[in-house]
């Protein structure tokens, strides 16, 4: 074949091909567009000028600024003090003043001068600016606490809030010298001139989990705008808030491989000065303080709270663009992204704290939890007692490869950081799983047995030649037993019973896209291999990728749905809708409509109105997220006997919905547990419709028979009490109580409205739906 007729061939199978190309192309388009997955966002936005509260008050920006406040000049006019055309010359006068009469004013004045002087040298003569900002911060600690002025400060008084931000903000132009200087690091020593001469400063960390040698360089809170994260989690107070750049040191130690990399923490700077007998200055600490762990101090007996921010320095780290990559990486190329996969922290491994696994789901990473993460850990209760851990994943592969992975993962971390088994808060671990995360948390806890191999093998495992290696490999995905160490389980937006989404285009698509890891794919292969060459039938479980997993009709799914899980592990589901005007058994979230999201063993279940891939972000989720976790707390006996005797926080409710017409609506909140049937339904109850419920007015008791509804019809194949009703349960003709037994625990915890029934006689005969109540 000649050259030209060799070009000719290959444009002629290129022109053919063309159109296959095209629709492929315009198939990734559809199913990025179509999966739910991480959106990139930018979360911080670094500012033209770093925030500052006093630049308004004293025109630090303004034209012909920065100038002193109104009542500082007041001060001046006071003692008539007039040098305004030499600034050295006025704050020699003002010092002359304080130290012959003492005032907390003048102070205050000292601090705001040497401030606004310094702001003003700064641009030309920085090192006599840096001296100018020392002054400040000395001059209003002294007015903040020194013991002379303790009967005359006033906390209510606008100028004591303004002498806090003078300390911070001229502390925070010293650690920015300090910083450009390399000076600005745990265990180094600074040199500052005061009017007493110069003093050592010594910076030291303090009740941080990570070690001195963890920080690396430093970032200003107040340089950065929060764009990324709803809410913002700030205390207020004294001290500089930073973000601290981890320095990753010896990649080798096996507790590295579980910090991001590039990883940052939050951190709040405050400097303590110690004074001598006289009320000299003798010499200071710069302290570090980790804003997770304290939120106040004492000086001088006295409480002061910090002025701390957890949420920007959490979105400057998540600002690093790689976790966005993750998630397309991990989707199309899981093979190449399992170097990556695995557990992460953001804080060192800290025992006798509880674990929180949070497991994202399909083409995501997990920064997707990062909004409900920062809500959690901004209540003291919640980051005191629980430790948030997240799981990366390939989410190309099939999830019960995931799983198995994870349960490797699990067994690998108890023996890194607690091989004695000692830390029993790892007993008691918190899974929380959005969509195909949710399933992997499910899968997780369960026992296999040998159900999971039945469905792609009629033969025993021994039975098949296989090498050690790839027989253990199989063992690890279909014998498991269930993960000791789960002690709840919290499904968010999860499809038990799959998503239509997986059709047979999405799942041609996924297969032609995604590049499976080369051990999983000649693993199945070779199984596949072995039960044709033994004329058995072939693999029941046909799954090449995740997309395959989620189908509706994947063996995997109505296997697990088989497999409850364990009596001491208790499951908790959140499901998403986004239609109001529907009732539960129509309604979706966009991706998983409610049939598949829904749990019949659930122990509580809440309804939110969020698309697929919002439901783990709504307000409403977060806080059931937080309702779960102090439940958790309170069975471990863990929760302040004052949190306890003003009640757990009750069950969230979707706000009131439309029912089918002629059937009662929702109501919220759900009755508690064991209170009186309402006058309005006495006159309801009829013995001869309920037989054994208890008289009017009286509790209805766990165990009481619950014949309102009928999966069959009147009176037929009625559950007992507490368990859950199937959706398409028919209303029971003639009379009955009108209220369903108060329990919260039911899985929408929905109880019947009693209003529409307060006429005593038999309700509408009518086989209507109840609406999944």
């Amino acid at each position: 074949m000649s050259i030209q007729t060799r070009q000719m061939r290959v444009q002629r199978i290129a022109w053919e091909w063309l159109p296959v190309r095209i629709c492929l192309i315009v198939s990734v388009v559809m199913l990025l567009l179509w999966l739910p997955g991480c959106v990139s966002e930018s979360l911080v936005r670094l500012r033209s000028q770093p925030h500052n509260p006093l630049s308004e008050k004293l025109m630090l920006t303004a034209k012909g600024g920065p100038r002193p406040s109104e009542r500082t000049d007041q001060v001046l006019r006071r003692y008539e003090i007039t040098s305004a055309d030499d600034p050295e010359a006025l704050l020699r006068q003002l010092s002359h003043y304080c130290n012959s009469d003492p005032c907390h004013e003048l102070y205050y004045a000292l601090a705001e001068l040497s401030y606004v002087e310094g702001k003003r040298l700064q641009p030309r003569e920085p090192e006599r600016a840096m001296h100018l900002y020392w002054n400040a911060v000395l001059y209003s600690y002294t007015y903040l606490f020194s013991p002379q002025f303790q009967q005359v400060r006033n906390p209510y008084d606008p100028q004591f809030r303004e002498a806090c931000d003078v300390y911070n903000g001229a502390l925070e132009e010293v650690l920015r010298e300090a910083e450009k200087r390399d000076l600005f690091r745990p265990g180094v020593k600074l040199a500052c001139q005061t009017p007493q001469g110069e003093i050592t400063i010594k910076i030291v960390p303090r009740g941080f989990n990570w070690q001195a040698e963890d920080f690396d360089e430093f970032e200003f809170v107040s340089d950065y705008d929060l764009q990324g994260l709803e809410n913002r989690y700030q205390t207020h107070g004294l001290g500089v808030p930073l973000v601290a750049k981890r320095n990753c040191r010896n990649t080798q130690v096996p507790q590295e491989r579980y910090f991001p990399p590039h990883f940052s923490f939050p951190v709040t700077a405050f400097l303590r000065l110690h004074h001598s007998p006289e009320g000299d200055v003798t010499g200071a600490e710069l302290e570090l303080f980790d804003p997770l762990e304290q939120t106040d101090i004492v000086i001088h007996q006295t409480q002061v709270p910090l002025e701390t921010d957890l949420s920007t320095p959490l979105a400057y780290f998540l600002q690093d663009v790689r976790l966005d990559r993750a998630a397309t990486f991990g989707l199309l190329r899981p093979d190449q992204a399992q170097s990556f996969a695995g557990l992460y922290m953001l804080q060192p491994y800290q025992p006798h704290k509880i674990p929180v696994l949070m497991v994202h789901g399909l083409w995501s990473s997990p920064m997707t939890w990062m909004e409900a993460f920062n809500d959690l850990q901004s209540e003291p209760i919640i980051r005191e007692n629980f430790q948030f851990w997240f799981y990366l994943y390939p989410t190309g592969q099939p999830f019960w490869v995931s799983a198995s992975q994870l349960r490797g993962d699990l067994q690998e971390m108890r023996q890194v950081f607690d091989p004695m088994r000692k830390d029993h808060s790892l007993d008691h671990m918190v899974l929380v799983g959005h969509s195909m995360g949710g399933l992997i948390s499910r899968l997780l806890a369960l026992d296999g047995g040998d159900r999971f191999w039945n469905l792609v093998s009629s033969h025993p495992l021994e039975d098949l030649t296989l090498t050690p290696e790839k027989e253990e490999q199989l063992r690890q995905l279909f014998f498991f037993e269930g993960e000791r160490s789960i002690g709840r389980v919290v499904t968010v937006a999860t499809p038990h019973r799959g998503s239509e989404f997986a059709n047979n285009f999405t799942r041609w698509l996924g297969r032609n896209l995604i590049s499976l890891p080369g051990k999983t794919t000649t693993m199945l292969e070779h199984l596949v291999g072995q039960e044709r060459n033994q004329s058995l039938a072939d693999c029941g479980l046909d799954i090449s990728t995740s997309v395959d997993s989620l189908a509706p009709d994947s063996p995997i799914l109505t296997a697990m749905l088989q497999s409850p899980l364990p009596p001491h592990v208790p499951l908790h589901n959140i499901v998403g809708i986004t239609d109001g005007t529907l009732s539960l058994a129509e309604n979706t979230d966009g991706v998983v409509n409610y049939q598949s999201a829904h749990m019949d063993e659930a122990v509580s279940e809440l309804v939110v109105p969020a698309f697929h891939e919002r439901v783990h972000r709504h307000p409403l989720a977060i806080l059931e997220v937080r309702r779960i976790l102090l439940i958790h707390l309170k069975e471990m006996g863990r929760v302040p006997q004052e949190l306890v005797a003003s009640g757990m926080p009750p069950v969230m409710q979707m706000p009131t919905m439309p029912a089918t017409p002629g059937m009662p609506p929702a109501m919220s909140p759900p009755w508690p547990d064991g209170s009186p049937i309402p006058e309005a339904a006495k006159s309801g109850w009829n013995p001869q419709v309920s037989p054994g419920y208890p008289p009017p007015g009286m509790p209805f008791p766990q165990g009481t028979p619950y014949p309102m509804m009928a999966p069959q019809g009147p009176m037929m194949g009625v559950p007992p009490y507490g368990t859950p009703v199937p959706y398409g349960s028919t209303m029971v003709p003639g009379t009955y109580p009108t209220q369903m037994p108060p329990n919260p625990m039911m899985p929408h915890g929905y109880p019947m409205n009693p209003a529409p029934y307060t006429t005593p006689g038999a309700i509408p005969e009518m086989p209507a739906t109840y609406p999944a109540y």
